[in-house]
């Protein structure tokens, strides 16, 4: 009798996309469109190839090219300008390590007015 249930039931929840999103299974479509809206985007916002793979790692690079490459297409039609992003391209940060003659004159030299630790308990 279960087993009557879930085969009535199998049809309607197979083409569900809800269950696709619950069980993590992208749908080709929905990444494709999604590729394309992320590449139309960088391209309106005069945005490099490069500099939009970088943006959006996760996103399928085909889709972001086809729909660089529409808007382009499209922009040059219809004799369109490039928008300046408003959000400035945040790069991975950098650390910038002191110099090994900084670091160790650092450690030797105390801070003026302050005694090392081992003169403060030797004057009490």
């Amino acid at each position: 009798m279960k087993i009557a249930y879930l085969l009535l039931l199998l049809p309607a929840l197979v083409a569900c996309d809800v269950v696709y999103d619950r069980m993590g299974i992208p749908v080709p479509e929905k990444v494709e469109a999604e590729g394309k809206a992320i590449g139309s985007a960088c391209r309106h916002a005069g945005r490099g190839l490069e500099d939009c793979y970088a943006l959006n790692p996760k996103a399928d690079k085909a889709a972001i090219h086809g729909g660089w490459k529409e808007m382009n297409e499209y922009m040059i039609k219809n004799k369109m300008e490039s928008m300046a992003p408003e959000i400035a391209r945040s790069g991975p940060k950098k650390a910038n390590p002191a110099p090994a003659e900084d670091a160790a004159s650092k450690e030797a030299e105390p801070p003026a007015g302050n005694p090392p630790p081992g003169e403060s308990a030797a004057k009490k």
